[in-house]
């Protein structure tokens, strides 16, 4: 083995000063790989290190360590084997290669057994992926734990009907799926992301819901695509479900979609019910705010929505009823056609308009999409 990794690097490197120390460690650990002499190469994610953890399995030496603004490099070797741990906020990337490939998967298990931060679940929280293109790391996958209401604590955030038909698909199990694609349309402000996550808590035994943070690229971007249609199971029992939420989809499901978005809307359908989605459990959830006679007709064709429901404001003797006590002197701020979930918050909080137009009702409608 030579003494040290930048022997065995087999290019030159030429470092100026846009290239940081980091950057020099990464080049540094790519020698031993690209000349053959460790051919074998493992790697991991740790999404939430846990305080402490040092990510270097026992006997390591190490070589290099660099901090930049954003990430923290360390070097280190052993006999036979060379590790990289790359450390970001909380999470971390760590990569082994080695002589063999069983002596990789055990030095990497060494590095990261333990490793993970297991925060103490909460009852009213459910875990949530939330899937990006990195520009370091390509398609990558994060976790957070999203507080969610129970179905009977948000069901009075819903009209009668709408709240009929939530409930319904709250319920849904397994062997009730026939459609792939859940489509919730309907005005800013009326609650379908709220219903969003209370739906992942309540099939959170059996489906693993992760959001798409750039929708527009994924259906344009083939492998980001296939590396979703893959997924992560999270060491999960085979056969759980995934439900990748995709919101304010306008531009990708609307009438002229085909037109505007090219393959885009093609890719989408193929992942519901053609062969992308063959062999794979996984639903596809969709938010818009468009009115369902501008959709594309292929989207809601029947048979292909599990559930289509369009969520509109609350009737006016519902907000009424929403606001309870706090209706007193607030009854001339509710129009005769309601009023959104939005707009019952802001009056609630007290910064709401001094009267709820009865039509028109903007864009800036608050957090509850």
């Amino acid at each position: 083995m030579p003494a040290n990794p930048q022997d065995a690097l087999p290019i030159r490197l030429t470092v100026d000063d846009s290239d940081s120390p980091a950057d020099v460690v990464d080049a540094l650990f790519l020698g031993r790989f690209a000349t053959g002499e460790q051919p074998y190469a493992h790697s991991s994610t740790i999404d939430r290190v846990r305080p402490g953890a040092t990510l270097l399995p026992p006997g390591a030496t190490v070589l290099r360590a660099a901090r930049d603004d954003d990430r923290k490099a360390t070097l280190a070797e052993g006999e036979g084997w060379t590790l990289l741990v790359s450390r970001w906020n909380r999470g971390a990337d760590v990569t082994v290669t080695a002589v063999d490939s069983e002596l990789a998967a055990k030095v990497l298990k060494q590095a990261t057994d333990g490793a993970q931060d297991e925060p103490e679940p909460q009852p009213e929280n459910v875990t949530m992926g939330f899937w990006y293109v990195s520009p370091r790391r390509g398609p990558y996958r994060t976790t957070r734990q999203i507080a969610a209401g129970t179905w009977d604590e948000v069901r009075p955030n819903y009209t009668a009907p709408v709240a009929d038909a939530m409930g319904r698909l709250m319920k849904v199990t397994p062997d009730d799926i026939g459609g792939r694609l859940l489509l919730l349309h309907g005005p800013p402000g009326t609650g379908k992301t709220s219903a969003l996550r209370t739906l992942a808590r309540s099939w959170r035994d059996w489906c693993q819901v992760d959001c798409v943070l750039d929708p527009e690229r994924l259906f344009n971007d083939v492998g980001y695509l296939m590396d979703i249609a893959i997924g992560e199971d999270e060491g999960t029992a085979k056969g759980r479900w995934r439900l990748l939420l995709l919101e304010d989809c306008d531009e990708l499901i609307r009438g002229e979609a085909k037109h505007t978005a090219g393959q885009a809307l093609s890719r989408l359908l193929n992942l519901t019910d053609g062969l992308l989605g063959q062999g794979r459990n996984v639903l596809v959830g969709v938010t818009t705010n468009e009115d369902l006679e501008r959709l594309h007709p292929a989207v809601v064709r029947p048979g292909r929505c599990l559930a289509r429901i369009e969520v509109g404001p609350l009737t006016r003797p519902e907000a009424l009823a929403w606001l309870g006590r706090e209706a007193h002197g607030r009854e001339e701020a509710v129009g005769r056609d309601g009023a959104t979930l939005a707009e019952l918050y802001a009056l609630r909080r007290g910064t709401g308009p001094a009267a709820i137009p009865d039509q028109g009702r903007g864009a800036d409608a608050g957090l509850y999409l």
